[in-house]
């Protein structure tokens, strides 16, 4: 059985996208471990694709929208938080612009599907 929000593309790219960041945080390369940072790193990641699943799952388009507005800040949390390991030389510069190339499509996909939701007149049947 698949549920409607794995069929979503945004969702999908959102799944692979934490996959990336949480094999970045194993391979980190700090002098000491820094659980919390990675703790909120991995948390941050993952959020976006279940608020996007939890979203879907609501019943109507304002609530999806909603938790779409969620997913965005969690993108840009989980950014936030690469930034800094990047800027403590934690992590590699080419996985870095990876994860950035990434998060950068996945932001233009949930921007885009938030204007296209706010689009659609209410009594209008989108399917997505």
């Amino acid at each position: 059985m698949e549920f409607a929000f794995q069929k979503l593309d945004v969702w999908q790219l959102t799944v692979e996208f934490a996959d990336a960041v949480i094999s970045a945080a194993e391979n980190l390369q700090t002098p000491r471990q820094h659980f919390r940072l990675v703790e909120q790193l991995e948390a941050a990641s993952t959020s976006i694709a279940m608020n996007i699943a939890e979203g879907k799952g609501r019943y109507s388009k304002k609530e999806f929208v909603h938790f779409l507005y969620i997913a965005r800040g969690s993108l840009y949390e989980t950014i936030t938080l690469l930034t800094i390991i990047q800027r403590r030389g934690w992590i590699d510069a080419n996985v870095m612009a990876s994860l950035s190339g990434q998060a950068d499509v996945v932001a233009r996909i949930i921007a885009g599907l938030i204007n296209l939701l706010k689009a659609v007149p209410r009594a209008s049947r989108l399917e997505i």
